[in-house]
């Protein structure tokens, strides 16, 4: 028989259960599963020859190393994701690895096995310190590190101080902070990581090596998360690499936070060596987990909007929108695709590079070929605007609807050329005969995307290129005088207007600024002038007129302050002008045509060749014409005297500059 235990004596206790049971027979406590670390921690770089995407930095940080040249300050900077943190924590590892024996100096390969780089890589090393400048942004934390550069290191060769966001420090810590980082001990370095490289002072910027990390491109991302994919034992297709390199927009942490989700759409999860490998996943999978539409089906929607076709580009938004694909997000697709295309355009040669995947330079390179500059111009500015329009939009889906249907009849709209060309051929015809369609055009086919040639022979001539002979005539005459008055060494101070022309060519902007806008002329008689001010003009106005006029003629002038109401300030005068001559160009026949052709259009700032810098005619003109007229006439006609109106490009509607 067993006896009980006597539980006053601890040496009678039994010994426990060598089976692993516990104290009491009941199971022993399991240990704890390892926390998963993501991806983005997990396959983060340790070593210079494990970054992506920034073979300039590596290169010479390489060669500084070798040199024994490593500068005392560095600056990184770059958008978020390209490794600016990874490699600050490089170099720190490089300037202390001891290497295994212990025996080593600073080097461009760390051991990774030593004291220091273990430590180092564990973020518990004590003489590598890294500081949230976004949390730590006032003056008392710089202080402290500068106190601490004060010590020599406990452990390491080398004391490093990694400040993250260095930008959002405040003025007083950067100021507390130039003289340590001038000249530092020489066992410190600071390395300092940044995405707004603008906001940090140049006092700052002047002090450190700049190192700029740029965007990793599609196809190096698409390759990393590839090989990551293949050593998490998990089977991407190469178009789902390729949406995920797309998604991550050169930021490799955003890329591995988005395979990192993907790898999780498997159906079994990624097991060890010798085990199952998941399930494939596809572009159809990841395009539904980022709410993106299928890329297939973007260009199905893009050559659907470019033909016309309005019911079957309805049909595909719809299918995307079931999929589950935002409709703003659908129309960013569009958009970068009409870039993709507009670049193929513009540039043939790039069709023949590897930049793009296979199908998509097909099909780029096809819509390229058929599509003009012109429809590609406006069916940009019109997905700008509706893409805006969506975020305002009670109902995103319909508001996309909407902008697809007038996507849809962007081909049919004429060129602002080929109206102008219509319209000037009508002579002054119903603004609804020139919007109508010419009928020597034929409808386009639905099946074709392609698409009428830009006519620009209207708008070289509207702004004054080949075609435009009134316009050069008027730029040439305008030049002449130019010329002619360039060569007057002596002032011209026959009228207030020149004084005052007289007083802006001695830099007073100040006192020309009143002259203009506050002195109304009452009296103008050599060396007589009479001025009445407004309230806001100077009290010294007179008295430094006086002194420039002295200076000027070798005569002293009396300038005298009336009651008299006098003339209108050159200002008000320019004004009056301006408003005669918009109304001059608003009644005109051929502007009206293009306002209403072109609803939402405007007319820009006037420019007639003939006025002044102060927006007026030369005086001995005005003298002789009490009212400025307005010279609009049509295109090709003869012009009427040596200057016409211009248009500015803000005279057509936005969506056809």
């Amino acid at each position: 028989m067993i006896s009980d235990p006597d539980l006053s004596n601890p040496d009678s206790l039994p010994d426990p259960d060598p089976s692993g049971g516990g104290l009491f027979g009941d199971a022993a406590p399991s240990a704890a599963p390892a926390p998963y670390r993501v991806l983005a921690r997990a396959y983060r770089p340790v070593r210079f020859g494990e970054l992506i995407g920034q073979d300039a930095m590596v290169r010479i940080l390489r060669r500084a190393f070798e040199l024994n040249r490593v500068a005392h300050g560095f600056m990184l900077t770059g958008v978020r994701g390209t490794g600016k943190t990874t490699t600050a924590r490089i170099i720190a590892r490089a300037l202390n690895c001891i290497g295994p024996d212990g025996r080593g100096g600073p080097t461009a390969d760390p051991c990774g096995v030593c004291a220091n780089c273990v430590a180092i890589l564990a973020d518990r090393h004590p003489d590598v310190l890294e500081m949230d400048a976004a949390s730590h942004t006032g003056v008392d934390d710089i202080r402290e590190i500068i106190e601490v550069t004060r010590y020599r290191p406990i452990q390491a060769r080398m004391k490093v101080f990694i400040i993250d966001e260095v930008h959002m420090l405040s003025r007083n810590a950067f100021n507390a902070l130039l003289k340590t980082l001038e000249e530092p001990p020489a066992q410190v370095t600071f390395i300092f990581a940044t995405t707004e490289l603008r906001k940090v002072p140049v006092t700052v910027l002047s002090r450190c090596q700049r190192f700029d990390l740029r965007r990793v491109s599609q196809r190096e991302l698409a390759a990393h998360f590839a090989a990551i994919a293949a050593r998490e034992r998990a089977r991407l297709s190469a178009d789902a690499l390729a949406i995920i390199a797309r998604a991550a927009d050169g930021s490799v942490r955003d890329g591995l936070s988005l395979l990192d989700q993907a790898i999780s759409l498997s159906g079994a999860a990624p097991s060890g060596p010798g085990g199952e490998t998941a399930a494939e996943i596809d572009a159809a999978m990841v395009a539904d987990m980022l709410g993106l539409a299928d890329r297939g089906l973007v260009f199905d929607l893009f050559e659907a909007v470019m033909r016309g076709r309005a019911d079957l580009a309805l049909a595909l938004s719809e299918t995307a929108h079931q999929r589950g694909a935002d409709p703003g997000l659908v129309l960013s697709d569009l958009l970068e695709l009409l870039h993709t295309v507009s670049r193929l355009k513009a540039v043939p040669a790039l069709r023949e590079g590897s930049e793009l995947p296979e199908a998509e330079r097909v099909r780029c390179g096809a819509l390229a070929e058929r599509l003009g500059m012109a429809v590609l111009g406006r069916a940009w500015q019109m997905l700008l605007k509706g893409i805006a329009e969506i975020e305002q939009a009670p109902n995103r889906q319909d508001a996309a609807d909407m902008i697809l249907i007038r996507l849809c009849h962007v081909h049919d709209l004429p060129t602002p050329g080929e109206l102008v060309r219509r319209l000037t051929q009508a002579g002054s015809a119903a603004p609804s005969a020139a919007a109508a369609p010419d009928p020597g055009r034929s409808a386009p086919d639905p099946e074709s995307a392609a698409f009428p040639a830009e006519p620009a022979e209207g708008v070289r001539r509207l702004s004054g290129g080949p075609g435009a002979p009134s316009a050069q005539a008027a730029l040439q005459t305008a030049l002449q005088v130019a010329q002619a008055a360039s060569f007057d060494p002596a002032p011209s101070l026959r009228s207030w207007r020149e004084v005052v022309a007289h007083v802006a060519s001695r830099r007073e902007p100040t006192l020309h600024g009143h002259l203009r806008h506050c002195v109304h002329p009452v009296r103008f008689a050599p060396p007589v002038i009479e001025l009445r001010c407004e309230p806001e003009a100077p009290r010294d106005l007179t008295q430094r007129l006086g002194a420039i006029l002295l200076e000027a003629t070798g005569t002293r002038w009396t300038i005298a302050i009336s009651r008299q109401p006098g003339e209108p300030t050159l200002a008000e005068q320019s004004g009056e002008v301006e408003a005669k001559s918009r109304t001059a160009a608003e009644a005109h026949p051929l502007v009206q045509a293009i306002l209403l052709a072109f609803p939402g259009a405007r007319i820009g700032a006037l420019r007639d060749t003939r006025l002044d810098e102060y927006g007026l005619l030369p005086e001995t003109v005005a003298d002789e014409r009490q009212a400025v007229q307005g010279d609009f006439t049509p295109l090709g006609a003869e012009p009427p005297g040596p200057g016409e109106f211009t248009f500015e490009p803000d005279d057509l509607p936005e969506n056809d500059r």
